[in-house]
């Protein structure tokens, strides 16, 4: 049943809502590489470009990998363009610029960590739009996955500058909640490919002016240059679509548990490439967040769909 994507602010209930199967697995395991990557990448070319020149060469260069598949060019209806727009906003513009930003200050395995608090923020905005709650399970999941959440981030030190990066990056996450709310019904009328193309190349104008401005105050490393181009490549284009594509499967609540896997790979990146540290705390929230991950994963036993955002 699709959504109504006349309507701005609304949501819809995904399409498949039985346990996931090897297909929805796969797409949440390469979503977790990918974005759980993106934070030691985005570290990477903060060592030579400015954050909002790393953000407006990402969202262009996703646009670009996403426009070369045929499909991506799909008609929308006109009536899908106030969404489309805002989507380009608060799922890309915004919180890809809050990201780098932050990481100034924060390490990327922290940042990752508390990007996984996205689906706690999904599930509470589906719940408004939707008019009800999730099943008893998954809220279970989504609780289990958040308390691992503040585990790890109690493990984290930091000051004032840090503090303002943790700020920084719960906003961003806020907004990605809300937004893979809104694109469900979009994904189900029109596709994957044609909404997240399109939105896309909406962020990658709205990004040009930072990006510009960043330019000056930027220097070029090979090795900054080829981290962004794989985040923009897979971290923006690929991902999003394959984002795009599971939420319209299986709603944004369940969707969203994706994210719950990216600061187990974050984590480890970061680790291993730019010798962060963790902690015991650390340890014991990945492994709490792996079980709301599996929580959250199950049947939707809310029964059949009763309201519509």
């Amino acid at each position: 049943m699709t959504g109504r994507p006349d309507r701005i602010i609304s949501t819809a209930d995904g399409t498949r809502p039985e346990s996931f199967g090897p297909s929805e697995w796969s797409m949440v395991a390469s979503l977790a590489l990918m974005w759980g990557a993106s934070f030691l990448f985005i570290d990477i070319g903060l060592d030579a470009f400015e954050p909002g020149l790393i953000t407006w060469l990402r969202v262009s260069l996703g646009a670009v990998a996403i426009g070369l598949l045929p499909g991506a060019r799909a008609p929308v209806d006109a009536r899908a363009w106030p969404r489309l727009i805002l989507l380009g906003f608060t799922w890309i513009a915004i919180p890809f610029t809050l990201f780098p930003i932050a990481q100034q200050w924060i390490d990327s395995s922290l940042a990752g960590i508390l990007n996984a608090a996205m689906p706690l923020f999904a599930a509470v905005i589906a719940a408004v739009l939707l008019r009800r709650l999730p099943g008893s399970i998954i809220i279970g999941g989504l609780l289990v996955g958040f308390f691992g959440v503040v585990l790890v981030s109690l493990s984290s030190g930091g000051g004032e500058s840090a503090a303002l990066g943790i700020i920084l990056v719960l906003a961003a996450t806020v907004l990605y909640g809300f937004s893979t709310n809104i694109a469900v019904p979009l994904q189900q009328s029109y596709g994957a490919l044609p909404v997240i193309w399109r939105v896309q190349l909406i962020a990658a104008a709205a990004t040009v002016p930072l990006g510009v401005l960043s330019v000056s105050r930027s220097s070029f490393e090979m090795q900054s240059a080829v981290a962004v181009a794989v985040l923009g490549v897979f971290g923006t284009g690929v991902a999003l679509a394959i984002m795009t594509q599971l939420i319209g499967r299986v709603g944004a609540t369940r969707g969203a548990l994706a994210i719950y896997l990216v600061p187990v790979v974050a984590t480890i990146l970061g680790v291993a490439f730019r010798d962060e540290e963790v902690g015991p705390l650390t340890l014991i929230g990945m492994v709490l967040v792996l079980l709301g991950a599996y929580l959250a994963s199950r049947k939707d036993s809310t029964g059949k769909h009763r309201s519509q955002g």
